[in-house]
């Protein structure tokens, strides 16, 4: 069996160090990656609130315009009973 020297433990601690740096650089890219996700999320929760909002205005507007309609066919069906002079 090779016999263990102090040179063997050295370079082997230094390969680990190697290693050790290649994974802190990429847990930092990924941290990096879950950031920016983060940010594109944030926007499009956003943008899906801006959507809501937009969509409720229509679904407003268009409950006004039904509500007008409605009225109008209420005073033509009412103008054809009345007793026009």
């Amino acid at each position: 069996m090779a016999e263990v020297t102090s040179e063997l433990m050295f370079e082997l601690l230094k390969k680990l160090n190697q290693r050790f740096d290649k994974v802190d650089i990429a847990i930092g890219e990924l941290r990096a990656d879950n950031q920016t996700l983060r940010s594109q999320l944030h926007v499009l929760q956003g943008d899906i609130n801006n959507l809501r909002v937009t969509i409720g205005h229509v679904e407003n507007r268009l409950d006004r315009i039904e509500n007008r309609l409605e009225l109008r066919e209420l005073q033509e069906a009412q103008a054809r009973f009345e007793h026009q002079p």
